[in-house]
């Protein structure tokens, strides 16, 4: 069955429904959920990533937001939630979060435009929290120093070093660390990037997180 999404103009105005295909295929603006986990280990701050599986159609391998999807046209934006669970098999409530704001994403190839009206949160994790993760959508989970990724992000470094694990063939957490750049990366729009970094610096410099 294929997905309808609702549709918006450049102000957030609904326009429609249509479906997901046509959605990318057009430039629809349309609504998704995104969430961010940070984590606080022996005072420092790290920030996560999946590793987009192989089998994904777009952009396969690359690192990406901690968790993402579209928000059908039959939901409601806290429905995004469940993606946390599909993806990470991590338990969280809509309440666990911290909003940071409606944002604007879009990723333009010579496949699809994505035009995202992005709901994004933060969630902090749980150090007895792990992740169990579906293949078919995401092949492992990484971490990386906050101030890292912040300055990657700013481009005041060209590369960072990310730690985590990836699954083998046989389904078993492999460990996984090595150097990376943006272009490893899902290609965000620069200027959403530079906005959740710059958000999530200030709730950890005012101490929310």
């Amino acid at each position: 069955m294929s997905e309808k999404l609702k549709i918006f103009d450049e102000n957030r105005k609904e326009i429609g429904i249509a479906e997901r295909s046509e959605v990318h295929k057009r430039g629809y603006w349309h609504e998704t959920f995104h969430c961010w986990f940070v984590n606080k280990i022996d005072g420092i701050y790290y920030i996560y990533f999946q590793i987009r599986s192989n089998q994904k159609k777009d952009f396969p391998n690359l690192l990406d937001i901690t968790a993402a999807g579209h928000i059908m046209a039959n939901e409601c934006v806290s429905d995004g939630i469940r993606e946390v669970k599909e993806e990470l098999g991590v338990e969280v409530s809509i309440e666990d979060l911290a909003p940071l704001g409606v944002m604007e994403d879009r990723i333009i190839t010579d496949r699809f435009i994505d035009k995202e009206f992005g709901h994004v949160y933060l969630y902090f994790m749980k150090s007895t929290e792990e992740f169990l993760i579906d293949r078919e959508e995401v092949s492992g989970v990484v971490k990386t120093k906050f101030k890292d990724f912040h300055h990657l992000c700013l481009r005041e470094t060209e590369e960072i070093i990310v730690e985590g694990f990836e699954l083998d063939e046989l389904g078993e957490k492999m460990p996984f660390k090595k150097p990376v750049g943006l272009e490893q990366f899902v290609p965000h729009q620069k200027e959403y990037l530079e906005t959740v970094v710059k958000l999530i610096a200030n709730r950890i410099t005012e101490g929310k997180i």
